[in-house]
C-alpha cells in the first residue's frame, strides 16, 4: 500500500490501521489512547496542523469518527540521533540501481535506535533519493556490498532475482586458530570436529576442500539467537579455506563462503557449528553481554560480491566490496 505522504528527512511516514471498533468515537481518541501518556499536546498538534492523512492524503481532523479510515499515516518524531563514526561509499550508480559499500555498524534500515544513522536514510539524505529501497540486507554489524533499488518502475525486476535466489553471494571471514588446540566452543580435549587439534595444521586439513553445511535453522523474534534443530534443511553455505597465517602464538584463517539461502545469522551459526567461529562475534558460539560497540573490533565478516545478470541490461555483472578485514591474515 502506497503511502499518501513523501519521504521526509530520508524517513518513510508511518502506518497505522485502526481498530473497526472499540471504545474509541474518533481516530483521534484512539491515539490518545494509544500514546496520550507520551505526547498529548504533540498529537493534538499533528491532527490540527493537517499532517494525520487518510489513504488519499486527505487530512483528518480531531472528530473524524474512528470507523472512517482503516489506515492512516503521520510523520514520527525522530529522536536525535549522535552520528556514528563510520562512513558508507558508493561502488556504482544508474538510473535503476545503486550499490554501496557498508561499513561494520550501520545497519541497512531504520529500527530501534537507529534511524538516521541507517545506510538507507544516509544516502536517501546525501544523494537526494527519497524512492531509494534496499534489495536485500546486511547485520548491522556485518560490513560490504549493498545493493538498493533507484527506480520504482524497474525496481520489481531486480526483486525477483533475489526472490528466485538468482544473485550470486560471496563473503568474507576470519576466524582465529588456538596454536593449544583448546578453543572456545571445543571440547575440553581440544579437539576439532574430526579428531583433530584446533590450530593451523588441523584448519588446513579439515578445509582442503570446500565444506558445505546445510541444516535447519529457527529463529524466534523474541529471542537474539538463531538455532539449528532437527528437520528438513532450510539453510546451505559451502565454506573454503583462503588462506591461514598470522603470528605463531595467534593465527587465523580467512574463508571464503557461499550462501545459498539467506536465514537470520546463517553464516555466524555455521561458522560456530564448524568450530571456526567468527572473530569478534558476540552472539556465537557463546552469547556476550550487551556491551558498547567496540569500533576497535568489527566482526571479521565482509560481503565481498554479489553477481547476476542484469534484467535490463542482460548483461553479466559483478559488484565487490573495496573494504578488508583487518584480522585477515597477510598472503605469502
Amino acid at each position: 500500500m502506497k503511502s499518501p505522504l513523501p519521504v521526509r528527512d530520508g524517513v518513510n511516514a508511518t502506518r497505522l490501521r485502526l481498530p473497526p471498533e472499540g471504545p474509541w468515537d474518533t481516530a483521534l481518541d484512539y491515539m490518545l489512547h494509544r500514546w496520550g501518556h507520551i505526547d498529548p499536546e504533540g498529537i493534538l498538534a499533528r491532527f490540527d496542523g493537517g499532517e494525520i492523512v487518510a489513504a488519499d492524503g486527505s487530512p483528518l481532523r480531531r472528530d473524524t469518527p474512528l470507523a472512517e479510515h482503516t489506515f492512516i499515516w503521520y510523520y514520527r518524531t525522530l529522536p536525535a540521533e549522535e552520528r556514528l563514526p563510520v562512513e558508507i561509499t558508493v561502488l556504482y550508480r544508474d538510473e535503476h540501481v545503486l550499490v554501496a559499500d557498508k561499513p561494520h555498524f550501520l545497519p541497512t534500515t531504520p529500527g530501534g535506535t537507529y534511524i538516521q544513522e541507517s545506510a538507507l536514510v544516509r544516502l536517501r539524505n546525501t544523494l537526494g533519493l527519497p524512492d531509494l529501497i534496499p534489495m536485500h540486507r546486511l547485520d548491522r554489524m556485518t560490513a560490504g556490498v549493498l545493493m538498493f533499488s533507484v527506480n520504482p518502475e524497474t525496481r520489481g525486476l531486480y526483486q525477483v532475482l533475489f526472490e528466485q535466489r538468482a544473485v550470486r553471494k560471496e563473503y568474507e571471514c576470519v576466524s582465529a586458530l588456538d596454536p593449544s588446540g583448546l578453543a572456545p566452543g571445543l571440547s575440553a580435549s581440544g579437539r576439532g570436529p574430526d579428531g583433530g587439534a584446533h590450530d593451523a595444521r588441523w584448519a588446513v586439513k579439515r578445509f582442503a576442500s570446500p565444506v558445505v553445511v546445510r541444516n535447519r535453522m529457527v529463529k524466534s523474534r523474541d529471542y537474539l539467537l538463531a538455532s539449528v534443530v532437527d528437520g528438513e534443511p532450510n539453510a546451505e553455505t559451502r565454506v573454503g579455506l583462503e588462506q591461514v597465517g598470522g603470528p605463531d602464538e595467534a593465527p587465523r584463517a580467512l574463508f571464503r563462503l557461499e550462501p545459498h539461502t539467506g536465514k537470520t545469522h546463517q553464516l555466524r551459526v555455521h561458522m560456530a557449528g564448524l568450530g571456526v567461529g567468527i572473530m569478534n562475534d558476540p552472539f556465537y558460539p557463546v552469547l556476550l553481554d550487551k556491551a558498547p560497540d567496540d569500533y576497535s573490533r568489527p566482526l571479521q565478516l565482509l560481503a565481498r560480491a554479489i553477481r547476476f545478470r542484469d534484467p535490463v541490461s542482460r548483461q553479466d555483472v559483478e559488484f565487490r566490496s573495496e573494504l578488508t578485514l583487518q584480522e585477515a591474515p597477510a598472503a605469502p
